[in-house]
């Protein structure tokens, strides 16, 4: 088995190498696809030059490689494209085992990060390739800034209503892809992955309270004055509508489910929220 790991450098991919080596994968047998070679220098496996804007980088990384990890990237509006453009080169490449990190229920999520999710999910069924989809609910690290913010506030203020959020930290995600990389069985599957507690905004309010040692209170704000205040601190007006947008589907629920499907594949519990807060704090 010759695994790929797209988007190595980032901070999920990083962990699923990490991962992947404390199961004892050989070095040789891992290849970090990175649009910066130099920035992987520093993982311990066989590095490739792989740009999702550059056809050529994407079928030169897949030489040898009989399963790829699809990390989905980082600039919303191009990602559909940019996964395309791995999947095509991995049917062409006769893929055997084709691993996406998709977002929570993609294909029926109103959530606004959902509909280039559904997309790549459709262009991998259309594929053909052996598959496994990886819908990771929210990752507890997103949480660095409020964490940071309200406890130099003692405010935590957001439009997320009364929402839960089964979040988990990063690295019960990467172990999660490391499992179903490395095992058997997992072919055809879709996971909905998520924290084994769906908090709400009021439970991170009181977990950034301990953490900091001063209360916090959790301000919930209409969408108005949400985008009021995240224009106020600089945001534009774009950027300002899909953060509200964000809260929004929380507040709907989009991100409230949690089956235990997770930990069930990590083998242990999910990292709770307190614990995960304070490793980014």
């Amino acid at each position: 088995m010759t695994i790929l790991v797209t988007g190595a450098t980032g901070q999920l991919g990083r962990l699923v190498i990490q991962s992947l080596l404390e199961r004892g994968v050989d070095a040789q047998s891992i290849v970090a696809g990175a649009r910066d070679v130099a920035k992987a220098e520093d993982l311990g496996v066989r590095v490739a030059r792989l740009d999702y804007t550059d056809p050529a980088s994407i079928a030169s990384a897949l030489e040898g490689i009989d399963t790829v990890l699809l990390i989905s990237g980082s600039e919303v509006g191009q990602r559909t494209a940019q996964h395309t453009a791995v999947i095509d080169a991995a049917k062409t490449a006769g893929v055997t085992k084709f691993v996406y990190t998709s977002a929570p229920k993609a294909t029926t999520s109103d959530l606004v990060l959902a509909p280039e999710h559904k997309a790549t999910e459709e262009a991998i069924a259309a594929s053909g390739l052996p598959a496994v989809i990886l819908r990771n609910n929210w990752y507890t690290e997103n949480y660095a800034a409020d964490v940071a913010r309200a406890a130099e506030t003692g405010v935590l203020a957001a439009g997320a209503g009364g929402g839960r959020v089964a979040s988990a930290s990063r690295k019960d995600f990467a172990e999660a892809a490391a499992v179903v990389l490395t095992e058997d069985g997992h072919i055809g599957r879709t996971y909905e992955l998520g924290g084994d507690v769906a908090w709400t905004y009021e439970d991170l309010a009181a977990a950034i309270a301990e953490i900091s040692g001063r209360e916090v209170e959790y301000r919930r704000l209409a969408v108005d004055e949400q985008l009021a205040a995240l224009q106020a601190a600089g945001l534009d007006e774009g950027t300002a509508g899909f953060v509200a947008a964000l809260d929004a589907g929380i507040a709907a629920g989009a991100l409230a489910e949690t089956d235990g499907t997770l930990a069930r594949l990590i083998g242990r519990p999910t990292t709770p929220l307190l614990d995960g807060l304070r490793a980014v704090a």
